[in-house]
């Protein structure tokens, strides 16, 4: 299976200080990883890699087969679905449902003076039906609840049918139901396998989906651990990376973690 992203020896220093210290990750397309570490790990800004948001300091990112620094990344970043909460600050409140999501044909946060076919704006009513969001779709992105906004946030990154699917903490902030409602959602997603590479940046394995098979580990910017989920999302791997002895456990597929 070719990879979709392959990071080798990638390193980013802000002010003398490693972010992400010589990581090695390859991703390959049928997989989905969920990227797991503590505050200040380095994950968001493996994503913003991944995303070619950001160039690396020294070593070698490729996604999608190009190499940043080298790539049109105006060209490359279309090929990519990212959803993170800092994309949705820039989304005017005012905007509806389905023009946030079909915006996503031109990379922009909200509608001006671009135009559309009827066959986009079928695509993004179909996209927000396919993630329980086809009755907002009138609706202001402003007046949405949490776990609203967050489905709307992936259904506009899956808009424009990505090779690369980057999710920055899907779950983060949503109530229980909320959070479960969109787990469900997103684990029917990764087992689909028409989908496409998926990458998950979160803080609790509790907000892992079903459907992820491959876990990366990070602490203080370096890989702690890498490889099948069921290896990796373990007690004494967690107690490591997050200096606190932890006990994991799973049940369905889905994992729970707590102090001892």
């Amino acid at each position: 299976m070719p990879s979709v992203l392959q990071f080798s020896d990638v390193s980013v220093v802000r002010d003398g200080n490693p972010i992400v210290n010589s990581v090695d990750w390859v991703v390959d397309a049928s997989e989905r990883w969920v990227v797991l570490g503590p505050n200040g790990a380095g994950k968001t800004t493996m994503l913003q890699l991944a995303a070619a948001q950001m160039h690396p300091t020294s070593g070698r990112v490729q996604v999608l087969d190009d190499t940043l620094g080298k790539a049109d990344v105006f060209e490359l970043r279309p090929r990519i679905g990212f959803a993170s909460s800092a994309l949705a600050r820039r989304v005017p409140g005012d905007e509806r449902v389905i023009d946030v999501v079909l915006t996503a044909a031109y990379s922009v946060t909200g509608r001006w003076n671009e135009s559309y076919d009827e066959i986009d704006t079928k695509r993004a009513q179909r996209v927000l039906d396919e993630w329980k969001l086809g009755h907002l779709s009138g609706r202001r992105f402003g007046d949405l609840s949490d776990g609203e906004q967050k489905r709307v946030q992936i259904a506009r990154a899956v808009m424009t049918d990505p090779e690369l699917l980057l999710l920055d903490e899907p779950a983060a902030s949503l109530d229980l139901g909320a959070r479960e409602e969109l787990l469900g959602l997103l684990g029917g997603f990764a087992r689909n396998t028409s989908s496409p590479a998926m990458v998950m940046v979160t803080h609790h394995v509790e907000e892992i989906p079903l459907g992820f098979g491959h876990a990366l580990i990070l602490a203080n910017g370096a890989v702690k651990a890498s490889g099948r989920i069921e290896e990796v999302i373990t007690s004494e791997i967690l107690s490591d990376a997050f200096g606190l002895p932890l006990a994991v456990t799973s049940q369905d597929g889905r994992y729970a973690a707590r102090a001892v």
